[in-house]
Formats: structure tokens, C-alpha cells, sequence
């Protein structure tokens, strides 16, 4: 591990050096929130931020998203892609979404690439912030494994008091550590205190889920019939705002649209979600899940049994959002635990029989 130690003091000149080289996004405030948005003034980055009401995969995948644009006026007919490479920086990234970032560089990396995604990221520096307490009630990173670092940041950053022990996780975060004035290499003291910060921040968190995540595709495929997704379904208002706010949710929708000369146009891509009704409606009107039962049931099964298998990493990384958000409080660890509950007999007595 190669550490660097940046004096608080020293970090506006930084982040003044990286918004004259790059388009510089990180959490700043938005009324009692947080967003992540450009930061165009030092004092507007928030390192202090709990969580955002959306993850920072907006960056890296918008909401909505011009992917082409095309023109019928002429013999030939034009059709021109558009690619976003402009330079940026996302900076203070929380280590349960730079998990969720990963999961998506899989998505959108494996099979057929995303050109669009793909462009962006190449062009996306990000720098992590280790979190030394718990975001807020709802987030269960621990169970989840999620509260430590993985790979692919550029730089992580750990709050150590006066100074900031910074990481050096590729050669794009060294250059961007370039434009940060004293700077120095970190001495056996301060290895010493990034250790003692990391040993007392650990038990801050709390373990929610009753089992341990590897359990979770078997879990997930024997409550396939259960009726928790029934009563869940009575509860769910079919909103969508579990998938708007989630990290790792990555369903769109393309839509062409035509200028008023009806020759010319774009195509976008926009979020969707798995969650509204219709969503799975094709041709001949048939809708192969019409409730809300089976909507969220697909839900669970995505994240916690399709993706591990798919791409080896869960598919929900514990940042609390979805439960935070949701209007009638359905929440992952209580779904799981249910789920849980409910296996361990049944586990209790194949394990008597064959004994």
C-alpha cells in the first residue's frame, strides 16, 4: 500500500487544482440532503455527508442520456453516436458504492460492452472516502461486506483528524494527487494511526442479517413459493423508488424522438424500473408479472441469487437507500431475515433426519 498524508488545510488548494483540470463531482448539500453534483467552490464539497438521496452511479449512467442522433434529410442518411468524455473527477465516493461501481463496470463491461458507459468510466477518476461511522440507520454494509474498500478507486481517502491519509490505488490517482500542495509520505506514526482508526471504527457497525451473504442464492431459491412475497405485494405501491435509489439497479429504456421536421431526431436512454406496472408487458398484451408480488419478488431474486451467480459479487451492498426511502417501509434486512426465519426449521429438520 502506498499512503500519502494531505493536512485538511491543504485540501481546498487540491480541489481548486482538480476543478481546473477536470469536471469535479462529489456530495454537496442540497437543503437537509445530500447530492452528489459538480462542485464548483471547495467549500461546497461535503465530506462530512451521511448519504445521498441518489448513488454516484448517476455520474457514470444518467437518468437520462442522449445516445445518438440521426438525420433523414438527405440521400444518405446520418446516424451519429454521442459519447461523454469529458474528464471528471468523482470525488468521496463511499466504499458500499464504489462495491456497487464495480458491479456495474461487470454489467457493463461483460457480454457486450456499453460503449457509452464504457466511455464514460474510462474518463472517470474516483476517489473513495473510508466511512468511520455508520451512514444512518437503515444501511447494513457490514453484513453485506461492503465496508471496506475494494479495488478500482484511484485514491481513498481516511479521515485521521488534522490530516487525511490518502491511498494511492492506480497511476491516474497519483496524477491527480499531483495537484495537491504538501503532500508528503507517510511515516511509520501515521500507519500506526490509520490502523488505530480503522481497529475502533469496526465496531461502530452492526451486523443486521441473521446469516452470513453466502447463503443468500440458496435462501432466495427455496423461498421462491413463500408467501412473504404475497404480503409483501399487499404492501408494495409499485413506486419504483427502491430502483431509483439503488446503487446497482441499472434496468433503461430507449426512446426515439423526432424534431418537428420529422427527418431529423435523437435517441435516449432513460432509467427504468422493474418495479411499474407493465414493465414486463410484450407483444399480444400478455404481462408475465402482473402483480406486485412477483415485481419484488424478481427484485430479490436479481440481487441476491442472479448477480452473485452472474458476476460473483451480490447485487446489493447494504447502503440502506431503498429501505430509507421506501413510503411503506419494506426493507431489505427485515425481507431477508423473514426469509431466513422461515428456512430454519425446515434446514433443523432435514439436518435431524439425516443424522
Amino acid at each position: 500500500m502506498t499512503l500519502k498524508i494531505l493536512p485538511k488545510k491543504a485540501l481546498p488548494a487540491w480541489l481548486d487544482g482538480l476543478h481546473a483540470n477536470y469536471r469535479l463531482v462529489g456530495p454537496r448539500a442540497k437543503q437537509e440532503n445530500f447530492v452528489f453534483d459538480v462542485i464548483q467552490n471547495a467549500e461546497d464539497l461535503r465530506l462530512d455527508y451521511n448519504t445521498t438521496i441518489l448513488p454516484p452511479k448517476k455520474v457514470l449512467l444518467p437518468q437520462q442520456e442522449t445516445i445518438l442522433q440521426f438525420d433523414t434529410s438527405k440521400d444518405f442518411h446520418q446516424v451519429e453516436p454521442v459519447f461523454e468524455d469529458t474528464p471528471t473527477v468523482l470525488f468521496g465516493v463511499h466504499t458500499c458504492d464504489m462495491h456497487a461501481i464495480n458491479l456495474m463496470d461487470q454489467v457493463f463491461g461483460q457480454g457486450y460492452p456499453d460503449a457509452h458507459y464504457q466511455t464514460r468510466r474510462q474518463h472517470t477518476a474516483i476517489v473513495t472516502l473510508e466511512c468511520l461511522n455508520p451512514c444512518t440507520e437503515f444501511c447494513f454494509c457490514k453484513s453485506m461486506e461492503t465496508l471496506s474498500v475494494p479495488e478500482g478507486f484511484d485514491l481513498h481517502i481516511t479521515d485521521l483528524g488534522n490530516v487525511l491519509a490518502i491511498e494511492i490505488g492506480s497511476g491516474q490517482g497519483l496524477t491527480l494527487l499531483q495537484h495537491a500542495k504538501m503532500v508528503r509520505d507517510a511515516g511509520p506514526k501515521d500507519y500506526q494511526h490509520l490502523q488505530d482508526v480503522m481497529s475502533e471504527k469496526w465496531p461502530r457497525f452492526a451486523y443486521q442479517l441473521d446469516f452470513d451473504i453466502t447463503e443468500l442464492p440458496s435462501l432466495i431459491a427455496l423461498s421462491y413459493k413463500t408467501e412473504v412475497w404475497d404480503s409483501l405485494g399487499d404492501r408494495c405501491l409499485g413506486c419504483g423508488i427502491c430502483n431509483v435509489v439503488c446503487p446497482t439497479c441499472n434496468c433503461f429504456d430507449v426512446i426515439d424522438e423526432v424534431d418537428f421536421d420529422l427527418q431529423s431526431g435523437s435517441r435516449y436512454r432513460i432509467w427504468d424500473s422493474c418495479q411499474l406496472d407493465r414493465f414486463c408487458s410484450v407483444a399480444g398484451g400478455h404481462d408475465f408479472r402482473s402483480s406486485r408480488a412477483n415485481r419484488l419478488r424478481h427484485r430479490f431474486l436479481h440481487k441476491f441469487k442472479y448477480q452473485p451467480e452472474t458476476y460473483k459479487i451480490v447485487g446489493c451492498v447494504g447502503c440502506g437507500r431503498c429501505a430509507q426511502e421506501c413510503l411503506v417501509h419494506i426493507s431489505p434486512v427485515d425481507v431477508l431475515n423473514e426469509l431466513y426465519r422461515r428456512q430454519v426449521p425446515f434446514a433443523s429438520i432435514e439436518q435431524e433426519v439425516l443424522v
